[in-house]
């Protein structure tokens, strides 16, 4: 990389002439997601611990028959309450008279290719169906219901939150005290009511939250009105409406261990066709009847459009399975390879359901949690709680659960992460300025959706004169750079789309400055020269993630700062490129340049006579159970396949003892993705079957928990992340195919790399038997095994 530097500008004064050559192409028509590859139930389930996944837009639901009745669990993204925990939106019971769910002919389907869940049954003289459904495009789910003869059905609307409830201590860790509260801490009650012949509900935080709490504690006093708040005089809920429904009165009762209300809505007559809309909207108001306006104005427009709804949002899950694909085994339903791709095809599902969202995929539980006792039995909660809070975000978990979607292609998806961080970067600049003096962004590991460090996490025992910018927390402190992973993927946005991302470079740049600056300002404070005699920066105190604490030169900072300072060193040259003289473009060139120059290099030790990568290049001790050693080949992507170095990447993965010993497929475990990197055909797939195998709970892939929550999006996010990299890995121009595949198996895929490029392989019998490679000047790149890959193919 350091090499591109110095022949920047020469290259900038020279014009480029480029003249393709038109390669021979074999087309052909892109796979969707097969309807194989949906799920079916013919029978009920015992409880919600056996739903099956619905959604669309920013709308998860978690749908299940259970002793007769349908019901559904409902959660939008963005419900965040006083204590910033990630609320559910409720719960929906329906009822259907005559009952056709309580007989032996039962099907439940989700139509994965079309994006929605059918509930059928035949019983009591009956056959209905219904089909349960989220708008892309607008906050509205839907319950369809036909049926063969005239019924009725009773539509409840099931809420716990009808009263204030006291939090149980542990309770806590769902939100961002956790042990850290309040005593006999409170779930404040939401709002509901009958309103115009349906359910009216939402909660509205109070002008004082955690928010104040947190920016009391950690001295921002003096700048708060300056701070992003996301939480102050929130409204969030909807409306649960049904044109041939009235009210008919309220119920009570216990679902596992949590006591509800519910809101009935009966049919005003029996019909053959029913249907209910549950209206959703999320805003920070002042008045709250502003906020009621606007759920108004939503159930206007979406009831104008409802019948070019389902087709379009039916569209748009067409055109999301035609980005990409990865089938295995195809026929040959019963392997383990079959299994695998159908499993990373579902969880894909379960990632685009987010896709409109404002906010990210949550990595513990995403929009599919359920009552915690299905996780845990300890855990005697509400429906609302998940471990590891719900407007705290974590940001080493964060980045498995977004990596998948560039080689898929889903950069819509990656929207609402990328907002997330921009929203909050004056945020972690006021914390630099407030706490330092300097500039840059300051972003933490664990940090709230205001950007700030979490309250318990932060230190509420602190020594009076520990720094008020660093975490009082063995397992948290100095652990800054998870940022730079983000940075990073913005920057992929240009080299993958080539769109524009003028609006994120800011961020970058802010995300840069902070290490360039703080590093020097912390030297010059212990009274040393801000760089070593060799003009690099002195990375300490710092982290290799939350293992090597108190670090040195950690090796996975230093991959970070490298590759993100030199993405952004190319980024500014193609800009000058294609601007010429633009002085600006030239000044932030020098300045990233120079980053880019002060970075130290990686930290090597010995094992047994071998060089492998170390940790750092000291730390004061072991603190967790990962390996940042290995974050040079992945994230960072300085040692793989047909790079430099390999040998030494490979060394760290047979002799590093801690590497070794901290191996494993569970949760955020990232090895099968090394192996994957490093060409490791027979660890790759055996660790990444293992993450990706079924789940053990009734739908396949409903993982966890892990070290986390269930279902567990960063263990699906990284068995995703290493099937695609046995598959496709790229080095400089060239796009490697199968680089580490056991090629006794069929494999058909359909992958994105840089440059727009799409690459369709399909890999039979141990032969090439097709190669579509968009846009076709790209073919001459695409290498098989050392060779140009449209060589080998067999017609």
């Amino acid at each position: 990389m350091k090499l591109f530097i110095s022949t920047t500008f020469r290259a900038i004064k020279k014009t480029a002439c480029f003249i393709a050559l038109l390669l021979l192409l074999l087309h052909s028509n892109a796979q969707t997601a097969s309807g194989k590859y949906d799920i079916v139930w013919n029978s009920p389930s015992q409880n919600a611990g056996a739903s099956m996944p619905c959604g669309g837009g920013d709308i998860g639901m978690n749908v299940w028959v259970e002793n007769g009745d349908l019901l559904i669990y409902v959660a939008r993204s963005g419900n965040f309450d006083e204590n910033n925990a990630l609320m559910k939106t409720g719960r929906i019971r329906l009822q259907l008279s005559p009952n056709p769910f309580t007989g032996k002919s039962f099907k439940q389907q989700l139509h994965l290719k079309e994006g929605y869940v059918t509930v059928e049954g035949i019983s009591n003289g009956v056959k209905a169906t219904v089909t349960i459904w989220a708008d892309v495009f607008k906050p509205v789910a839907h319950f369809d219901i036909s049926a063969s003869k005239k019924i009725d059905v009773t539509a409840t609307y099931e809420s716990w939150r009808f009263q204030d409830r006291v939090m149980k201590p542990r309770e806590n860790f769902g939100n961002s005290w956790k042990w850290a509260a309040p005593k006999n801490n409170v779930y404040k009650r939401d709002i509901t009511d009958f309103d115009r012949n349906g359910v009216l509900f939402y909660h509205y935080n109070s002008e004082k939250t955690i928010f104040d709490t947190t920016v009391i504690e950690q001295g921002l006093d003096v700048v708060k009105k300056d701070l992003y708040n996301p939480l102050r005089h929130l409204a969030f809920g909807g409306f649960f409406y049904g044109q041939n429904f009235l009210p008919s009165g309220n119920s009570l009762g216990f679902y596992e261990n949590t006591d509800y209300k519910g809101w009935q809505l009966k049919t005003k007559k029996a019909s053959t066709h029913q249907a209910l809309q549950l209206y959703l909207h999320n805003a920070q108001v002042e008045d709250i009847a502003q906020w009621k306006q606007a759920l108004d104005s939503l159930q206007n427009k979406a009831g104008a459009t409802a019948a070019k709804s389902f087709t379009a949002t039916k569209q748009w899950w067409a055109n999301f399975w035609n980005r990409s694909f990865i089938e295995i085994n195809n026929n040959d339903t019963a392997s383990k390879g079959w299994e695998v791709a159908r499993n990373y095809q579902l969880f894909r599902y379960m990632l685009a359901c987010n896709a409109h969202s404002a906010w990210p995929t949550k990595f513990n539980g995403g929009l599919f949690t359920v009552d915690p006792v299905f996780t845990d039995t300890t855990k005697t909660f509400t429906p609302d709680f998940r471990n590891w809070g719900g407007g705290l975000h974590t940001m080493q978990n964060q980045r498995l659960v977004y990596y998948p979607m560039i080689k898929n292609g889903d950069w819509d998806l990656m929207q609402p992460q990328f907002d997330f961080y921009l929203r909050i970067l004056k945020n972690a600049e006021l914390r630099s300025k407030v706490y330092w003096n300097h500039g840059g962004a300051c972003f933490t590991e664990q940090m709230e959706n205001y950007g700030l460090p979490d309250f318990a996490e932060y230190g509420t025992k602190r020594p009076a004169d520990f720094d008020k910018g660093v975490e009082y927390n063995n397992w948290l402190e100095y652990l800054w750079d998870t940022v730079l992973e983000f940075c990073s993927m913005m920057l992929d946005e240009y080299y993958y789309t080539g769109k524009n991302i003028d609006d994120k470079i800011p961020f970058i740049k802010s995300c840069l400055q902070f290490f360039d600056e703080h590093y020097q300002y912390l030297a010059k404070q212990r009274g040393e020269a801000p760089l070593d005699s060799a003009g690099h920066l002195k990375l300490f105190p710092g982290s290799g993630a939350e293992t090597f604490k108190r670090a040195y030169n950690a090796s996975s900072t230093i991959a970070a700062l490298e590759t993100v300072s030199f993405k952004l060193v190319k980024y500014y040259s193609d800009k000058l490129l294609a601007e010429h003289a633009d002085t600006n473009i030239a000044a932030s060139f020098n300045t990233a340049e120079s980053i880019y120059r002060s970075i130290p290099p990686l930290e090597y030790r010995n094992f047994q006579g071998n060089i492998t990568i170390a940790p750092a290049k000291s730390w004061e001790r072991i603190n967790n159970t990962e390996s940042p050693q290995l974050y040079p080949v992945f994230p960072w992507r300085i040692y793989g396949v047909g790079k430099p170095g390999l040998d030494t990447a490979l060394n760290t993965w047979n002799y590093d003892t801690s590497v070794i010993k901290f191996r494993s497929y569970i949760g955020w475990k990232q090895d099968n993705i090394w192996a994957a990197c490093l060409g490791l055909t027979k660890d790759a797939w055996e660790l990444t079957s293992q993450k990706l195998q079924n789940s053990g709970r009734r739908f396949p892939a409903f993982w966890g928990p892990g070290f986390d929550w269930t279902p567990d999006h960063n263990w699906g996010g990284s068995g995703m992340i290493g099937l695609q990299e046995m598959l496709l890995q790229e080095n400089e121009k060239q796009i490697l195919i199968l680089p580490s595949w056991p090629k006794q198996m069929d494999i058909h895929f359909k992958l994105h790399a840089t440059g727009n490029t799409t690459v369709e392989v399909n890999w039979k019998k141990g032969r090439l038997v097709q190669l579509n490679v968009q846009p076709a000047t790209r073919l001459k790149d695409v290498i098989l095994d050392g060779k140009e890959a449209s060589t080998l193919l067999v017609h």
